[in-house]
């Protein structure tokens, strides 16, 4: 069987994107890594960080998923610093572990993001899209989801569970 998981980049790990992975992971099966309980240090060319906790988590990743879905909530219009940071960590598996990169070829993507209202703009998407293809990921696509009042509305709900429905016929 094929397994999935998100990976939740928020600086809150229970504020609004987790209440949105949340609904995810527990009405399909998905689990969960919560990167604000990692410790994952910027890139850097000389590779001072090798101790942290990115490479154990990537490998661990890459080596039990087939599918890889990041949620992030919309900070000042792009994904949240903290993946940011995981994507540009990514490097390490190019420049220094090529054996464990060269594995996500073939595995699939998409992304979730969360605002607070339904109003993302144009463009958030690149950055995933393209690494995806950089990297030889199938791109599944992406839903932008928003949280009224501290709850999930209806009308979200049903775009995530159509969004799922969607993407999981390639999962």
């Amino acid at each position: 069987m094929k397994r999935s998981v998100i990976i939740q980049g928020s600086s809150r790990s229970h504020g609004d994107t987790n209440k949105i992975v949340n609904y995810i992971a527990t009405n399909n099966g998905i689990d969960i890594v919560d990167l604000y309980t990692k410790n994952i240090g910027h890139y850097d060319y000389d590779y001072k960080n090798e101790s942290d906790d990115f490479l154990n988590l990537a490998t661990h990743i890459i080596e039990t998923y087939d599918t890889i879905i990041f949620a992030t909530p919309v900070y000042w219009y792009s994904m949240s610093g903290i993946l940011k940071v995981f994507f540009d960590r990514i490097s390490d598996l190019i420049r220094i572990h090529k054996n464990t990169g060269r594995k996500l070829r073939g595995k699939n993507m998409a992304m979730v993001s969360c605002s607070n209202s339904d109003d993302l703009k144009e463009g958030f998407s690149m950055p995933f899209v393209e690494s995806a293809n950089y990297l030889g990921m199938n791109y599944l696509g992406d839903i932008h989801t928003y949280i009224e009042n501290d709850i999930i509305n209806n009308e979200v709900k049903l775009r995530i569970d159509d969004f799922m429905a969607s993407i999981s016929k390639t999962m």
